[in-house]
């Protein structure tokens, strides 16, 4: 079996920005040949599913410049600098359902698009809900859409649920979820 690896040979930083930084890295390849990647870093992120007692899940729609499209979406938001992933993912949960959790679980994290990014996005599982009030930030506009855990899992089975952070997310809870419904129907 080959031992994969790239070694740096050198970093090139071509921008600096809030969100994210672009470098070209010049790397020496197994073979011995030389090459070059362009790598984007990111801070990192998180994800929350929010799912009430009743299965009920909320989601977020909002417009993605990137692809010029409204995506459904789990609510999600970026790391503060030295902000926890929990940390993180209550602010956000709040931020833009106006849920706060009292049961939140993690569900480990996933690199969104590991061929040119280091993006890492924290997943959770928000249970225990009770309804506070949002607070956006200012710059963000969505709309909520809540639907029975059934109708998303089966979105998700479709193609039209487009968001990767998304459809991971639904996988990873998956039996969480199923036994966190199963619990609760048993106990009414």
């Amino acid at each position: 079996m080959n031992q994969l690896f790239e070694k740096e040979m050198s970093r090139d930083y071509k921008f600096t920005g809030n969100i994210i930084n672009v470098r070209v890295d010049q790397v020496l390849l197994e073979n011995g040949k030389k090459s070059e990647r362009e790598i984007v870093e990111h801070n990192g992120a998180v994800a929350i599913l929010p799912i009430d007692r009743q299965g009920v899940c909320t989601l977020v729609e909002q417009f993605r410049k990137a692809i010029e499209k409204v995506l459904l979406e789990v609510p999600a938001g970026k790391l503060d600098k030295d902000e926890t992933p929990t940390k993180c993912a209550l602010r956000e949960l709040k931020e833009e359902t106006g849920y706060e959790s009292k049961q939140l679980i993690s569900l480990g994290h996933i690199y969104t698009t590991a061929g040119f990014s280091n993006e890492k996005i924290h997943l959770f599982l928000a249970l225990e809900l009770e309804q506070t009030g949002s607070n956006p930030d200012e710059d963000e506009f969505l709309n909520i859409v809540s639907m029975p855990w059934n109708e998303l899992l089966s979105l998700a089975q479709s193609d039209k649920l487009e968001d990767a952070k998304t459809n991971a997310l639904i996988l990873r809870a998956l039996p969480k979820v199923k036994k966190y419904l199963t619990d609760n129907y048993d106990e009414e």
